[in-house]
């Protein structure tokens, strides 16, 4: 019998909590709540996760903040809900430069949540079947990077690990198997979100611009992505397995 997925709500109110985790119980899913940033790093110690939901405005660290350091620390790559009260541009942003997979404001329909949960949890397992990829080549190289699709992590010259989250390295497998293919933003929204649902525009953007740091690549003299203007990106490095 298939083990269910396990889901962290992390948020201050009590009645969302339990209200949440009985329609996702009762959909088939294993729930844990959090009511604050302690609880959460608590359960984390010692209890598998599938994804977590985590609710932006929290006493004491806030949303935000956790997600950060989730993202820098051993649960990089952890799938992220956030939820919001505000529907404001600019927390959107930040949630999604903190790392968030995708984000929902309150208040929203139970059952949109969960098929959110579904899309986030099959974005994060697996490529989108439209993409040709290559998972049987465990390295891959490009410029003075080494790319490990096995631990989903970068690997600079000198053999030093970058972090990705789950965003990131879908981005990143997206323009490898596209090298010197010029990709639009909705072409790459569709590579990598793999869902029909509406997605904050600028997404892809904020995407690209944190995959760049990760690469430590500039915008404007860029060595790997490079901005091609009125239509997208394109990924101008030979990409070729690594030994």
């Amino acid at each position: 019998m298939p083990t269910s997925d396990h889901i962290l709500i992390v948020d201050d109110d009590r009645e969302i909590r339990e209200l949440l985790a009985a329609y996702l119980r009762k959909n088939g899913f294993t729930v844990s709540l959090a009511a604050d940033g302690r609880q959460l790093r608590a359960l984390l110690e010692d209890t598998p996760v599938d994804l977590i939901v985590l609710d932006l405005m929290l006493p004491g660290e806030d949303g935000l903040s956790l997600c950060r350091s989730l993202r820098a620390g051993r649960h990089q790559a952890l799938p992220i809900l956030m939820l919001t009260a505000r529907d404001e541009e600019a927390d959107r942003i930040l949630g999604l430069e903190m790392g968030a997979d995708d984000y929902l404001t309150k208040p929203f329909a139970a059952r949109e949540l969960m098929a959110r949960i579904h899309a986030v949890l099959r974005r994060t397992r697996m490529l989108p079947p439209n993409l040709q990829v290559t998972e049987s080549v465990p390295l891959l190289r490009f410029g003075d990077w080494r790319l490990d699709t096995t631990a989903r992590h970068l690997l600079d010259a000198d053999g030093t690990m970058v972090a990705l989250s789950g965003a990131e390295y879908r981005l990143l497998r997206v323009l490898l198997d596209h090298p010197q293919r010029v990709l639009n933003r909705d072409q790459l929204l569709n590579l990598t979100q793999g869902r029909g649902v509406e997605i904050f525009d600028r997404s892809i953007d904020l995407l690209v611009s944190r995959l760049r740091q990760r690469l430590r690549d500039g915008a404007r003299e860029a060595r790997y992505i490079k901005t091609v203007r009125n239509e997208g990106y394109v990924f101008c490095a030979t990409v070729e397995p690594a030994s």
